[in-house]
This record gives C-alpha cells, structure tokens and sequence, in this order.
C-alpha cells in the first residue's frame, strides 16, 4: 500500500470514529484528553487534499489540490449563503459602532482607529483554508445520542505567499466544519453496526482505527452537521481614546441535508438579550422556562439547551474580557437595569434565590449554582460568547497548529479552558468504552471539573500559578458557596482583581 494511501486510510478512520496512533511527543503534549495536533500529520493530511475543506463538500472533483478561497465560495454550493450572511453581519457591526462613536473612523488600512478585518482574504486566489487540528467532542453526545457526539475538524484561514521562502501568514479566522461522531447505520469492516463504545475505545486506545473505515470511503451528508466560523471582525489598538481591544464575530451555519447547503443558525445557547429585554412577553417566557425545576438542573449542569426562540444568530466578543463588555454579557440588563432609562430586569436576585429552594424542595442535587452568584456565572458561561471570553487565546480556544511555521511544535494549539477540560472529556470517553452511563456535566469555564482526578493539580488550570481562585473578602461573613471550592495550591495564595466578586489569580505569595 501507498503512503499516500495509507495516510487517507487514516483520514477516513478518523472521520469514520477512530483515531490514528499518535507519536510519542504528541502523546504527551495531549496527556489531559484527545484530539491531534501532529504537526507532521496535519501537513500531510492537508497538502495531499485528504482533508482539506474542499474534498470534504466536494468528493467527487477531479482537482487534486485544495481550493483557495475565490474557488472555495464560488464553486461550492453548499457554502453559498455563508459569505452574505457574513457581510451583513459586518455592516451591522459598522453601523452599530458608528451609532455609538460617530466621530470614529472604522475601515480596512492602517488609516482608521479601528481596522476590519479584511473581507477580501475570503474572495482571494491567495488565501484557504489549512487544516489545523482535529477534536474528539464525544461529551457532547448528551445534544443527538444516536449520533454519539461530534467530531471537529479545525481549519485556519492563511494567505499564501509567493514561493521565495517566506512562511504563509495566519489570519484571525477560523472555521470548523462538525461532523457527527457516527451515522445511522454506519458499519465497520466487519459489517456490524458501529457503537459510541467502538469510536471511544479506538480514541482512547489510538489502536485498530483501520477497523472503522466507512465502506463509502467519504463522509457524505450523512455526517455532516455544521460550520462554526470565528473571525477577529475588528481591532483597535490602544491611544489616548480607548485601551487595546479586538472583537470577534461568532457564526453558526447548520446543514440542511435536503437542501444541500449550510444555512444561518441560531447560536446553540447564545441568549438573544437585546430582544428578550424589548419584548416584556418574551423575556417573561424565557424566565419561566429556564428557572422551572427540569430546565434549572440541566443549567447547573451545563447540559441545557435553551430553545431556538430565545437565541441570536450571531454574537460580537470583546476581547480581552470587560472592554466594553457589559452590553454582551447575558447576565448584564437580564439580571441589572442598564442604561438610561434603567430598564426593570428580567431576572432578580429573587427569582433565583427562589428557584434554588424550589430545586432543594424537588431534591434535585446542584452542583455548581449554589447562589446568586454561581446562577449569574453560569448564564454567561453557557453562551457562546461568554465561554470565549473565559480562559481563551484572543478570542479563540483552539487556535489550532501552526504547521506552515519554521517550528511548528513550539506552538500553542489550545486555550487553557481546553486543556483543561481534557481530564472531563476523557472520562466521558471511558464511560462509553466501558458502557457505563456517561456523566455529561460540566464545571465553570475558569475552573475544570477535575472527576477526582489529580493529574491537574498544581497546574495552571486548576490551582497552580494563573489558575482562577476565589477569595472571600474580610468580614463578608460565608464564602460564596459556589465558588468556596477555588483554592490555589500550596505556596500561592489568591490574588482578587475586584473585592466585591472575590474573582482573583493564584500567584506566589509575596510576604
């Protein structure tokens, strides 16, 4: 068999619910979960067009080379309706920013105080999209069971450079084409109908992936999900008029498998506030359905699905966290006034004391919301917006690998949010392989849910220096019970950046 073979052989499992045995240095680097991040075989997988986005929604094309961007949108119909989603989501973006600063200067060029992100990168000859990284997310399972979770493949827009030794440059965009981790009735080689056990095994073990060839030997329709794109829609750099800030316009485009093409989606749980606060009825129905007793338990969890109705279909996030940010964090004007007119909120601090006695009494067991605080915490951490703004690399939590760099290895693929998670996505995993009931709950972005193992102790993301801690102020009376927890290992102490929110850091002690 070919190398060339072979390396497709390995795509293919891959896509079909295995994973392909990892070199020892990348099996350390990926020590806390599963994913791969093998510079070496991502080039591999890219450049030979194995799996390259284009191949991808277009398997039956002759071209043996992946598509640079002009190609890629004018070709592909499937991705006809994502471009112009994108451009409205801009003019929106400039005309908002206009509104609120109309002696401002917003474009493209080094001329304006805040510069867009050049659109013209996703209508060029020398731009594409590289394959920078590829995630197991078997623990969302919990959203299509039959479908045992998801399988990301990660690309990364870069703009090629002419052939005279310079490195191709990355540019602030991502976009993630989710497949389903299975389809009905796929089978392996064997012939018999593959299982979530069978895909975990072989992701855990890294062995026998050649056994779960798809015997269509492409991922058709029936895989796909979804396209997740990022894009670092604007910057500003820091003067005399405002601090240092980016924003990065998140969209989600779902496939309509009749229709044979991605459409513009809501958000999954990107709470649509601007709308929930200017229709009394709505925002009154959104307060009933979340605080009632089933959906309170999966909140808590991080399991829930809010309906489609409450949701945007796009969110702009700030970054870093708390530049201007309190007009797009949830809890900010659900759970506070904002504003001139100081509008009532739609959600109190005694509704939520409220329904957490309501959960006491129906005995449902909390594990993250024990207060007003946690509950506030937690309708931010859920949305999409504010999970990116938690513990992120600029904006994005898998960067991915920068393989076209001269040391690709150097290179950080992922957030501290996603290594530290690794620990509760691969427990999720083993529970499918062992076929016991997987526990899909999740902790706070800024602080993992270890599963009782230590393996991240000491660590930066859990209580080693960086780590999110909490603090109870001096005379304050009890910890906030939920977060009474986040304490910093031994020798560091918790440094807190506002004395009300007890929210600090865990650093060396100084004295």
């Amino acid at each position: 068999m070919s190398r060339r073979a072979v390396r497709i052989l390995v795509a293919l499992a891959v896509l079909c619910g295995g994973a392909p045995p990892l070199p020892a240095a990348e099996n350390a680097a990926l020590e806390r979960g599963t994913a791969i991040t093998d510079p070496a075989l991502l080039r591999e997988l890219d450049q030979t067009d194995v799996l390259s986005l284009s191949r991808l929604l277009w398997p039956a094309r002759n071209a043996d080379f992946p598509l640079t961007t002009d190609v890629l949108f004018a070709t592909l119909p499937q991705l006809a309706r994502i471009r112009p989603a994108i451009d409205a989501e801009f003019d929106r973006y400039v005309a908002r920013h206009l509104a609120s600063s109309p002696g401002d200067t917003i474009g493209v060029g080094d001329g304006f105080a805040v510069q867009l992100f050049d659109r013209a990168a996703l209508n060029s000859s020398r731009t594409r999209f590289v394959l920078a990284g590829i995630v197991n997310r078997m623990d969302r399972a919990y959203v299509a069971e039959a479908s045992c979770g998801e399988i990301r493949l990660i690309y990364r827009l870069v703009r090629i450079e002419p052939d005279d030794g310079k490195t191709p440059t990355r540019l602030p965009m991502t976009l993630n084409l989710v497949l389903k981790a299975k389809h009905d009735g796929q089978k392996n080689r064997d012939g018999k109908i593959v299982t979530c056990a069978e895909i975990a095994r072989r992701w855990l073990g890294n062995d026998g992936w050649l056994d779960l060839i798809d015997r269509e030997a492409v991922p058709q329709d029936a895989l796909l999900d979804r396209i997740e794109t990022n894009i670092q829609i604007a910057f500003a750099p820091k003067s005399a008029l405002r601090d240092f800030r980016t924003d990065y316009l998140l969209k989600v485009f779902r496939y309509d498998a009749d229709a044979k093409v991605f459409e513009e989606s809501p958000l999954e749980n990107q709470i649509d506030r601007d709308r929930i606060l200017s229709d009394g009825d709505l925002g009154r129905e959104f307060k009933a359905w979340l605080l009632a007793p089933e959906h309170f338990g999966a909140f808590d969890r991080g399991t829930v699905l809010i309906p489609e109705k409450f949701l945007a279909k796009a969110a702009v996030v700030p970054t870093p966290a708390g530049v201007a940010s309190s007009k797009l964090q949830p809890e900010f004007g659900l759970m506070q006034g904002e504003g001139e007119s100081k509008r009532d909120p739609v959600l109190t601090d005694g509704d939520v004391v409220g329904a957490l006695k309501q959960a006491a009494a129906r005995g449902i067991a909390l594990q993250n919301i024990r207060s007003v605080a946690g509950f506030q915490r937690r309708l931010n951490d859920i949305t999409c917006a504010g999970c990116h703004q938690t513990r992120g690399i600029g904006g994005f939590h898998f960067p991915g690998v920068d393989w076209l760099a001269d040391k690709p290895s150097a290179i950080v693929p992922a957030s501290p949010h996603f290594f530290g998670d690794q620990v509760r996505r691969r427990d999720i995993l083993a529970a499918f392989r062992d076929g016991r009931p997987p526990d899909f709950s999740r902790g706070f972005t800024s602080r993992p849910q270890t599963r009782g193992s230590t393996e991240l102790a000491g660590t930066e993301y859990q209580d080693g220096w960086g780590a999110s801690c909490y603090l109870q102020a001096a005379g304050s009376g009890n910890a906030d019970r939920s977060f009474g927890s986040w304490t910093c290992a031994r020798g560091l102490t918790c440094q807190v950046r506002g004395a009300a929110s007890g929210m600090g850091m865990c650093f060396v002690r100084t004295r």
